[in-house]
């Protein structure tokens, strides 16, 4: 079984800058990706006026192939840094990944 995963992180785009800078800084990990995503659910109560009549909501998504344990460790330092802010994560174990 691989040590390795992938860290999602899913924000508000308001967060997007800040999560950048303090990711850049993280020295376990060598690099990761971001992308502009549109969440949808059922629950309005946290949506403006135009994304409840859309239907949608812009994020910002993070995804970091890292070691199991450096993710946990990124993880518990998101909470203390920046509790409150509606920030999403999730880690997926990775069966193989490489180059080609």
């Amino acid at each position: 079984m691989t040590n390795f995963c992938l860290l999602t992180l899913i924000s508000a785009p308001s967060m997007e800058e800040t999560l950048i800078d303090w990711l850049l800084t993280q020295e376990d990990i060598s690099g990761f990706s971001s992308v502009e995503i549109y969440g949808h659910g059922s629950r309005s109560t946290h949506l403006s006026l135009l994304e409840q009549v859309t239907g949608r909501q812009k994020r910002i998504q993070f995804l970091i192939h890292t070691q199991i344990e450096t993710a946990q460790q990124l993880i518990t330092e998101l909470q203390q840094r920046y509790p409150n802010t509606g920030l999403h994560y999730m880690m997926t174990p990775i069966m193989d990944a490489g180059q080609i």
